[in-house]
């Protein structure tokens, strides 16, 4: 028999106050949802507080057909998830939250890597338990940490390569180490490495238009090794020869000879994930741009590439080792003025690079001044040119090197390509959700080998390397900080990030039951004992424990 902790027998409430998904666009705050039971491989961890993020939003309006909602496939079988009482996947109701930082209080008498006591902070992507679509995630079918209290089971958190829960120390405030995982997504959004070639031992499918020979493709395979190769309208010696209705999903390289843009759209569709598909235009011109699943950019890292000549091996050579921005680089920040922009801003103008520049570019004056007063010193400090525009009134001319797109607008993102200059990178951070098409000029993508990327989460390397500076105090994460709140102010804090409304990310404090939206700026007026402790206007450990008092 399974033996379960209740609550009660460690001395803690047997409910508790819960933000909850209920359906699509449908949420509630429920102020006595129960305290789950622990079992034996089991952690019950108490939430200090918990970041709201706009794929939270997402979450809302997909609900159980979001990628990271839907079952786990694979890592645990159906016995042991069904042994975990925060699973929820599908239609069931969830608790969102995967930015935050919480206290061990419980631990089952098989857990053997974590204990009660330890302040922990959660990596939330759970590549290990995939989804048909994605991977499990702490917030998604997994319940998150817009709540007092959430149970985590040992197998979800701990690998044999790695652990999902990291230690950290007592001396920052819970709101600096919860923005540790944001500021983790935008490092690794600069840090992903790409392949310029084809993926060893990966499937290749190579497709040509009548008349078009298959120019390269012998060198490129050689180099890579691909195990299976599939050939549409070609002789490829050692490919096994299809049609087009014979066509499966999920081919890591293909290979196209050709210039239809309905082709292409076809053959996108056919890419898994990691994938690359590399247009060879063989002195041909694209009638149209073409609409691209910028989506899958953004969660399935595909890619593509092209070139205006015959030989593929040119597209993959342009491919850049990885998307961190470049010594000399013109930046632009699309969308900066928002609490990712403000990071990416940041992030940028202390890399500490020679000859480097950003335009920093949103249509919100206000947001914009905040941006400009927070990222502009740090910028003056390492000789960065820092430009704060309102696009609306003052637009973006072409000629970027690197270009960050942080709102998840297709078209905007199809601007950021046009306003691309030769071997631009174009990082589509913003989540797109999956099946977004974006038409893209593609001829112009291909001409000028402009890159366009994209990442979804973080990996514990980039989790670490944020911690360390904040717990070393060479970043303060708390920078980013705009408004803080209780169960109460959630309603109004999603809303926000919804109507893009908040100039940085906004803290719940979830034992705070009645505390609504407080932006840091009123806090003088509303709380000015806390507001006292602040400095300089910037969120301190000292001003957070005041509040956590005022309860």
């Amino acid at each position: 028999m399974i033996r379960l902790t209740r609550p009660e027998d460690a001395g803690l409430p047997a409910t508790q106050h819960a933000i909850q998904y209920l359906a699509v666009d449908a949420l509630a705050h429920n102020p006595a949802k129960p305290v789950d039971p622990v079992g034996p491989t089991q952690l019950l961890l108490e939430v200090e507080a918990c970041g709201i993020c706009f794929s939270d939003t997402k979450l809302l309006h997909a609900f159980e057909n979001h990628p990271r909602k839907l079952p786990v496939v694979a890592g645990l079988t159906a016995e042991e998830l069904a042994g975990i009482p925060s699973y929820h996947p599908g239609a069931e109701p969830t608790v969102p939250g995967h930015e935050p930082v919480a206290r061990v209080v419980a631990a089952g008498e098989r857990v053997a890597h974590y204990a009660v006591g330890d302040r922990v902070l959660v990596q939330a992507d759970w590549r290990h338990l995939p989804t048909a679509a994605s991977s499990g995630a702490f917030g998604y079918n997994f319940e998150g940490a817009l709540q007092e209290y959430v149970v985590v089971d040992e197998r979800m958190v701990v690998t044999a390569d790695d652990e999902f829960m990291l230690r950290v120390s007592e001396v920052p405030s819970a709101a600096a180490v919860a923005l540790v995982e944001p500021w983790a997504t935008v490092e690794a959004a600069y840090s992903r490495h790409e392949r310029n070639g084809l993926k060893p031992g990966g499937s290749l499918l190579v497709v040509a238009e009548a008349g078009v020979a298959t120019s390269g493709l012998e060198a490129l395979r050689a180099a890579s090794a691909p195990s299976r190769v599939t050939a549409v309208g070609a002789e490829v010696p050692g490919a096994r020869a299809a049609s087009w209705d014979e066509l499966e999903p999920g081919f890591d390289d293909i290979v196209y000879y050709g210039a239809d843009a309905d082709a292409i759209e076809r053959l996108a569709a056919l890419l898994g994930n990691e994938s690359l598909l590399c247009v060879v235009l063989g002195g041909r011109r694209l009638a149209r741009p073409v609409k691209l699943d910028v989506g899958r950019v953004h969660y399935d890292f595909v890619r593509f590439i092209g070139t205006t000549g015959d030989d593929p091996a040119e597209a993959y050579a342009s491919i850049p080792a990885t998307g961190e921005i470049r010594p000399g680089d013109r930046v632009a920040m699309i969308g900066a003025a928002g609490p990712m922009g403000l990071m990416h801003t940041m992030r940028a103008a202390v890399l500490g690079l020679d000859g480097l520049s950003i335009v920093a570019s949103d249509l919100n004056d206000d947001r914009l001044r905040h941006l400009a007063e927070v990222v502009g010193p740090a910028a003056a400090r390492h000789g960065v040119r820092l430009d704060v525009v309102n696009s609306a009134t003052t637009p973006l001319q072409p000629g970027f090197t690197y270009l960050t797109c942080l709102v998840p607008v297709a078209p905007v993102l199809a601007q950021a390509v046009d306003l691309a200059g030769p071997g631009a990178i174009v990082n589509a951070f913003a989540g797109f959700p999956a099946g977004t098409l974006a038409e893209l000029d593609l001829q112009r993508i291909i001409e000028n080998h402009v890159f366009l990327i994209g990442t979804s989460g973080s990996q514990m390397a980039d989790m670490r390397g944020v911690l360390a500076k904040l717990e070393s105090g060479v970043l303060d994460t708390s920078i980013s900080l705009d408004a803080v709140c209780g169960m109460a102010g959630f309603a109004e804090a999603i809303q926000a990030v919804i109507e893009r409304t908040s100039g940085g990310k906004i803290m719940v404090y979830p034992r705070l039951h009645d505390l609504g939206l407080v932006r840091l700026v009123d806090l003088p007026r509303v709380l000015p004992e806390v507001a006292a402790l602040m400095d300089g206007g910037r969120w301190t450990a000292a001003a957070e424990k005041a509040l956590l008092a005022s309860a």
